[in-house]
């Protein structure tokens, strides 16, 4: 085996064993967040139904349409 293949050999080896232990090192960090996204998720959502509860409960969601509407109207030309 020539120096070059030999030395290019070794670095593949070097590089594909440091991914190993990092990706390894990652999945063992991960797994401490079971049911971390659950509460998560919830927390999207309320905040979520809050946003869509302001809109529709005062003028801003028919403010928010009459500009989505004009701006469709400009565009088309109609």
């Amino acid at each position: 085996m020539s120096d070059l293949m030999l030395k290019t050999a070794v670095a593949t080896k070097v590089r594909v064993n440091g991914w190993k232990n990092t990706t390894t090192e990652a999945m063992k960090r991960r797994s401490g967040d079971k049911g971390q996204t659950a509460v998560e998720y919830l927390g999207i959502i309320a905040v979520v139904v809050a946003i869509v509860l302001a809109i529709t409960g005062t003028d801003i969601g028919q403010s928010i349409y009459n500009a989505i509407t004009d701006k469709i109207t400009e565009v088309t030309g109609g």
